[in-house]
């Protein structure tokens, strides 16, 4: 995070999208969305994925949600998401029935910021649950977007916060280094 004072867009301007290893700039958003695979992916929704195809879980034709529509992990998700052929739905703080939109999906993505938001009402069963939030408690306690003990038994797979998405954010921003790196000795030689 950048103080208030200063435009983040003018700083990820500033960036050579060959070194945008967060993948934020324009024109790596714009590679994502048009489906190119030579830009760099924000790092926490390409973790997501590569967790989503570690554990064998079927994308093409499901329902997937994302709550949260940031342009570091709600947008990208669903970029990512629709190119692996998923039907996908953005909700936000003005979606009208999120409760119902949220129990049909397949593919739940909690990215609100809002601990606990997401809770047992608002999932099917045998739904696969990404809690991507990260909110610290009164106790100091890390907890995320999603109420992990009462969702739980209903889903076919979840992340738990803190240990699920965060260490593959890191995985992810190492792994993109790593081919920037490459990317830069290929061009030099």
């Amino acid at each position: 995070p950048l103080p208030k004072h200063i435009d983040t867009n003018k700083i990820l301007e500033k960036i050579s999208p060959q070194k945008d290893v967060d993948g934020f700039s324009a024109i790596n958003v714009g590679k994502l969305t048009s489906g190119l695979a030579d830009g760099f992916v924000p790092c926490t929704p390409l973790g997501v994925m590569r967790l989503l195809e570690e554990y064998s879980v079927q994308i093409a034709g499901k329902n997937a949600v994302v709550l949260g529509r940031s342009n570091i992990v709600g947008k990208p998700m669903a970029s990512l998401l629709l190119n692996a052929d998923a039907t996908v739905t953005i909700a936000h703080s003005k979606t009208k029935n999120l409760k119902q939109l949220c129990a049909d999906a397949d593919i739940l993505v909690a990215a609100v910021g809002r601990t606990h938001f997401v809770n047992a009402d608002m999932v099917k069963e045998g739904a696969v649950v990404i809690d991507v939030g990260i909110n610290r408690g009164e106790d100091g306690k890390l907890r995320g977007d999603v109420d992990f003990d009462a969702v739980a038994p209903k889903c076919s797979l979840i992340t738990p916060v803190p240990g699920g998405v965060g260490p593959m954010t890191i995985a992810m921003l190492l792994s993109n280094t790593i081919k920037s790196a490459k990317n830069r000795l290929k061009q030099r030689a």
